[in-house]
């Protein structure tokens, strides 16, 4: 049985690897999401419960498409209503708190 010794170079050759393959694997392109979403997967998304998943059916805020018993919605459609509903960020320039370091 042959005795191999790891030397500190042997160690770095290999963290500087290993480094370069996270980074290659963090910095390769993201997963393509899913065009279509079952219910249980946008109330994951949204961290909302079933009753206003419903609520955002009825009121018409998100469409929707049934085939069965099972309701999708389209990705981007969620997407639409997150940008439509957003409320931009504005500084209270009367009472700076955010310039106080």
């Amino acid at each position: 049985m042959a005795i191999e010794v790891i030397t500190r170079e042997d160690l770095n050759e290999f963290r500087t690897l290993l480094l370069s393959d996270l980074n290659a694997m963090f910095n390769s392109k993201p997963q393509q999401q899913k065009q279509w979403l079952k219910s249980s997967e946008v109330r994951k998304l949204l961290n909302i419960s079933p009753g206003t998943l419903q609520n955002l059916r009825i009121n018409g805020v998100l469409s929707y498409t049934k085939v069965g018993g099972i309701i999708f919605y389209a990705y981007a459609d969620l997407q639409k209503v997150l940008e439509t509903n957003k409320v931009e960020a504005t500084p209270n320039l009367f009472n700076p708190k955010w310039l106080v370091r």
